[in-house]
């Protein structure tokens, strides 16, 4: 019963995601997604009726399970692979897709709903391989892949990139348009994020860099000079008596 308690609770006062809560709980996703899926049927939120014994808890739970099964059976299944398609496409979102299926299907799945049965079905399709930063340590920057309009006083619509940066730890974002992805605004992109997170990172890791950024930021005669001294260290290093 704690467990059922704790999964609502987090779910419903909370707000978080099916993998937050598995996580929080220690319980296999799966095992989470069966417990709420157990109330949902049941008409079970939080807080929990304050009479609810926890012998009636259970067999609430059970009855929800063949309600929901029902209730499922009624409700069309949306087009997974076809919207895991869509969504590679630029500017497609979950919700976007979730209001096409709802002009479809007006009787389907809520929103939330939508989203958990995506995320579970899209969760076995391609493994995701966790990665696990500390604070501090990484800063990730990129040019944002759409650009944004700016309207100009005099009427005139211009392009405008974005550059984005956030903390691995965090995912705090920062954000600051430019009007093109040039060296200069590369580095003030830079200053700008350094100066909204109060401090540096041990490491900035970009997405990609533009060769001729590349050949500013490392020369290729003085990357070929440092080279040459380390492998002339090395042999140093490497002679009888020194």
């Amino acid at each position: 019963m704690r467990h059922i308690k704790n999964i609502l609770r987090l779910k419903h006062q909370n707000h978080l995601s099916l993998r937050e809560i598995a996580r929080s709980c220690g319980l296999p996703a799966s095992t989470v997604g069966d417990y709420l899926q157990r109330a949902e049927g049941a008409g079970l939120a939080w807080p929990l009726p304050e009479s609810l014994a926890d012998p009636d808890l259970m067999t609430r739970l059970r009855l929800g399970t063949d309600s929901l099964a029902a209730s499922a059976a009624a409700k069309p299944l949306p087009d997974w692979p076809a919207i895991h398609r869509e969504l590679r496409r630029p500017n497609v979102t979950l919700q976007l897709l979730w209001q096409e299926y709802r002009q479809a299907h007006p009787e389907g799945y809520r929103y939330s709903r939508f989203c958990e049965l995506y995320h579970a079905w899209a969760g076995v399709l391609e493994p995701v391989l966790r990665q696990v930063h500390e604070p501090g340590q990484k800063l990730f920057v990129d040019w944002a892949g759409q650009t944004v309009p700016i309207h100009q006083a005099d009427g005139t619509v211009g392009e405008a990139s974005l550059f984005v940066a956030v903390l691995g730890a965090s995912k705090k974002i920062f954000a600051e348009a430019f009007a093109d992805q040039k060296l200069e605004s590369w580095i003030t992109g830079h200053c700008q994020a350094f100066n909204y997170y109060g401090g540096v990172t041990r490491a900035v890791v970009p997405d990609y860099v533009a060769r001729h950024i590349i050949d500013v930021l490392f020369p290729a005669k003085i990357c070929a000079l440092r080279r040459g001294k380390a492998r002339f260290s090395g042999a140093s290093a490497s002679l009888p008596g020194t």
